[in-house]
């Protein structure tokens, strides 16, 4: 099969849709992101590339903090008021009806409604052309009670989590097509494997 030449652009693609929360410690705001990721283990280190026009591009320069809040199919339409509404314009937190949580670490809030919260400290800032990079160290996590399970696991394939492709949000399937490790792993750890997957689902 052909493949057809494309112009150089942003198509790395299904990618991670979150909300990024903020404060200048007397307003706080919403960002909808999907450039972001993981850049380092150990400290846990990870980013968010913001536009240099967004009202919450100063507020994270200014207080060198935010919280990246991850994003259910429950909460996908506020998500994306949140991408195409300035915060200058109205209080996201209001209109969308998000809940605030105190953070342990931040003074920026967490978003009740998200499963999973990270609290990030900016470390260094990476300037380009439209958005700039705040490089940041993850200084504590929060997970929803009801997804650990009897063993303590944290389930967050049960959380619904979207993703977003192309301009558009995507439900992220339940059934994994295989684990880190699947293509070498021994067939009766496999069978191992996927009998503690289903006990785990029930």
């Amino acid at each position: 099969m052909g493949k057809i030449t494309m112009k150089p652009g942003t198509m790395l693609n299904p990618l991670p849709v979150v909300l990024v929360s903020c404060t200048d410690g007397v307003e706080d705001n919403l960002i909808t992101i999907a450039w972001t990721g993981i850049i380092n283990t150990n400290p846990p280190m990870t980013y968010v590339s913001v536009r240099k026009s967004r009202k919450s591009h100063s507020m994270i320069a200014d207080s060198g903090e935010f919280v990246i809040n991850l994003v259910t199919e429950d909460i996908v339409k506020e998500t994306d008021f949140c991408g195409v509404r300035s915060g200058r314009d109205v209080d996201k937190f209001e209109v969308c009806s998000l809940k605030k949580e105190k953070a342990d670490k931040v003074d920026a809030p967490l978003v009740a409604q998200s499963p999973l919260n990270i609290e990030c400290v900016v470390k260094e800032i990476k300037e380009f052309g439209s958005h700039d990079m705040f490089i940041a160290e993850i200084v504590a996590v929060h997970g929803s009670e009801d997804l650990f399970d009897d063993t303590d696991r944290f389930c967050l394939d049960k959380a619904k989590l979207v993703s977003y492709n192309h301009g558009e949000y995507f439900a992220l399937k339940t059934n994994p097509l295989g684990s880190f490790g699947y293509s070498v792993m021994k067939p009766k750890t496999k069978k191992r494997r996927n009998r503690e997957r289903i006990q785990r689902r029930r």
